[in-house]
């Protein structure tokens, strides 16, 4: 989690008013006085709300390279949220989620409503797995450079002669581990996956008649059907998903729930179809504009992260309502 210390940058966090309407710029970091702050992780700050429930702020931060930029990105916030939210109720049917239905508003301070409104999420208390359920539908990113040294991703054998961003025959399940902030998730085998899940998960499983390796590949098969849905759904608007990651976790009964966000920008790869083409890296609707920006400065890739400049900014802020728009049909 965040070092809750941590100053923030000019320009942000104020709230402007403008006649009857109160326009809030960019949330680098919220701040309620009303809850307990819990963490904040690269760019959600989660609060206490009762034993039951927590309260989760998708701020507008933005991490590149494992590290959170100073400068945040106009809605974005907004964005991950309501897409995530369109995600859960379309694909609900699969798995439960961590959705309560509370109104995130009633239960802050009146003062501290602006920050919430249609960036939080009231959740239930869940325990997560310590892994990054990782399913790949094209050889891409890391997975494309795996596949030219070994012939293989995470270790699962692929036809010889694929293409950079070539569509696989089938979707694939690659878990990595949970990284702290400013750590890299690394991944891991199947089998890494389930030991870590039964060693970290030993007292929470206790009674549920579930093992670590049972819960893992109920995420593994859960989480193959969830993208290949959301794939299918995708391509009727346009967008190819490449690769999606997902997060879960469980209830006292052991019962699997999909957390944290849902094929988002921040955890997908979206690809405009009208543009997708195999042997390069296509244009995509997540933060690539960012790390390419990133990738033309003398820069370590380690904190503090640079300024990014007023049209890095804008440009990445539309991507983001356009992927949106575009995916759901619907403005925000």
């Amino acid at each position: 989690m965040q070092d809750t210390d941590r100053p923030l940058p000019p320009r942000y966090n104020r709230v402007l008013t403008d006649g009857p309407q109160t326009v809030t710029t960019p949330l680098f970091e919220s701040s309620l006085h009303s809850l307990t702050l819990l963490g904040r992780g690269k760019v959600r700050d989660i609060y206490a709300v009762d034993a039951d429930t927590l309260l989760i702020v998708t701020s507008d931060r933005l991490s590149a390279f494992d590290v959170i930029l100073p400068d945040p990105i106009p809605r974005k916030g907004q964005v991950l949220t309501a897409m995530a939210n369109f995600w859960f109720a379309r694909l609900g049917h699969i798995v439960p989620n961590q959705l309560t239905g509370i109104d995130p508003e009633s239960v802050v301070a009146a003062d501290e409503r602006d920050q919430v409104r249609g960036r939080a999420l009231v959740v239930k208390r869940l325990t997560p797995l310590p892994i990054e359920a990782v399913v790949r539908g094209y050889v891409i990113g890391s997975g494309w450079k795996d596949y030219q040294d070994t012939g293989a991703i995470c270790g699962i054998d692929l036809p010889a002669h694929l293409k950079q961003a070539q569509k696989l025959p089938f979707p694939i399940f690659t878990p990595a581990s949970k990284a702290d902030v400013g750590d890299h998730d690394e991944n891991i085998s199947f089998e890494q996956a389930q030991a870590r899940t039964a060693s970290v998960l030993a007292e929470a499983l206790k009674g549920t008649g579930k093992t670590g390796a049972q819960l893992v590949a109920e995420a593994r098969d859960a989480a193959i059907r969830l993208y290949s849905e959301a794939a299918d759904y995708a391509a009727t608007r346009g967008i190819i998903i490449a690769d999606t990651k997902f997060e879960f976790g469980i209830d006292g009964a052991g019962t699997l729930h999909l957390i944290d966000e849902a094929l988002t920008p921040d955890s997908s790869r979206f690809w405009p179809a009208d543009s997708y083409a195999e042997g390069i890296s296509p244009p995509s609707y997540d933060k690539q504009y960012v790390r390419d920006y990133l990738e033309t400065l003398d820069w370590g890739k380690v904190a503090p992260g640079p300024r990014l400049p007023d049209e890095v900014i804008a440009r990445t802020a539309a991507k983001y309502v356009e992927a949106y728009e575009r995916l759901t049909g619907q403005h925000l």
